[in-house]
């Protein structure tokens, strides 16, 4: 048959039981004649104008209810007229019946609709698949960034833990790979809480800072670090829960609120010493400020330079002085220019400029400008910056 337009829907109900084979025989039958040769459905089958007759039949209590469907090439009028047809069927077999057409269907609407739900759907699909300009960037950078989750050692670890002064040790890769998407590119893992002799010896010659997890297992794997590696600075994330869950404001809030791990090293659960919050609990205020010896001695032994990049740590900057700092030694500080890139991390951001600065491989200063001009400020510098400090979101 040729392209379907129409489909005729008629229910038929009838006295007796009876089959399929019978109401075929009765349409066949008590239609030939009726519309002349031009309607007569046989003609019209074999000009495949019409196409089978499709018959459900059932029989209930003595008597048979089905429904009659028949698809038709002919235009709307001709079908109307074949339909009315059906309904002078009034015999099937020796039992009475009776015909009723229940709908023509425009077998080509149905499709429209079929097209219609589908062309939404895939239209649905494209919007959702769609991204912003902002978020074409912003995924880039993220994928950028865990694309270089690499190795040290065999351990999980950031691309800059080989070459950078200060490591960060963390539990396990989820966390590495978390840290990436902070920007932190100076992270390795332990992989449990049995310390790979790797990372112990990379503790003995970088200033090290171990970012863990807010629960027993963190307490275990720093102790067994303080067994066999040294240790500078500590940090915990908030109580029960993981360094892999945080986003990247909890993780460098985490890491700003950091302490000399001769501050917490005296107590049975360094993670006791911050809150639930992952604050610094009372205690830990009155160590900070009864003792600034220790962390100026955790200073002083740190290795020149020690600081990880800007890149490494965004915003991660040590504390620029104790209470038990001389005015004099602010004063001096105050009074040069900044030459290192943690003294350069204290003026930007620690002093909330809202600017961005420019640095050459000696951390000299090529420029500065506004931070939402960060881009702009890198692209136009006559020498390529070798670290850029942001205050803020450029």
């Amino acid at each position: 048959m040729h392209t379907a337009k129409y489909l005729i829907h008629a229910e038929i109900r009838t006295s007796g039981v009876v089959e399929r084979s019978d109401v075929v025989g009765a349409v066949f039958g008590q239609t030939e004649g009726l519309l002349g040769e031009t309607l007569d459905l046989r003609s019209l089958q074999d000009a495949s104008k019409v196409g089978r007759i499709d018959v459900d039949i059932d029989a209930t209590d003595g008597q048979s209810y089905g429904s009659i469907t028949i698809a038709t090439a002919l235009d709307k009028a001709e079908t109307a007229v074949l339909a009315a047809a059906l309904e002078t069927i009034d015999r099937v077999g020796p039992s009475r019946s009776e015909v009723t057409v229940v709908e023509i269907e425009d077998a080509r609407a149905a499709e429209r609709r079929a097209v219609v739900g589908r062309a939404t759907e895939l239209l649905n699909e494209v919007e959702e698949a769609s991204l912003t300009d902002d978020q074409i960037v912003a995924e880039v950078r993220e994928r950028a960034r865990v694309a270089d989750v690499s190795e040290y050692e065999g351990l999980p670890a950031g691309p800059r833990v080989a070459d950078s002064d200060a490591v960060v040790v963390v539990e396990g890769r989820a966390d590495v790979r978390r840290l990436l998407t902070a920007g932190i590119k100076n992270a390795v893992a332990v992989e449990g809480t049995d310390v790979p002799e790797a990372v112990a010896t990379l503790t003995t010659d970088r200033t090290v800072t171990t970012f863990l997890d807010g629960d027993r297992g963190g307490d275990l794997i720093l102790r067994e670090l303080t067994q066999i590696g040294e240790i500078d600075h500590v940090a915990f994330a908030p109580d029960g829960e993981s360094v892999e869950d945080l986003d990247r404001d909890a993780i460098l809030s985490a890491l700003r609120r950091k302490l000399p791990y001769a501050q917490v090293s005296a107590d049975d659960s360094a993670r006791a010493v911050f809150g639930a919050d992952g604050e610094m609990s009372g205690g830990a205020n009155s160590k900070t400020q009864a003792s600034p010896e220790a962390e100026a001695e955790s200073t002083t032994n740190r290795p020149a330079g020690s600081t990880a990049e800007a890149v490494e740590e965004p915003a991660v900057a040590p504390e620029v002085a104790t209470a038990g700092a001389s005015g004099s030694a602010a004063a001096t500080t105050e009074a040069r220019p900044p030459a290192t890139l943690q003294e350069h991390v204290a003026a930007v951001i620690g002093d909330e400029t809202g600017t961005v600065r420019l640095l050459d491989e000696s951390f000299a200063k090529l420029g500065e400008a506004d931070a939402a001009a960060a881009f702009d400020a890198v692209a136009d510098a006559e020498t390529v910056p070798a670290t850029v400090v942001v205050d803020g979101a450029a």
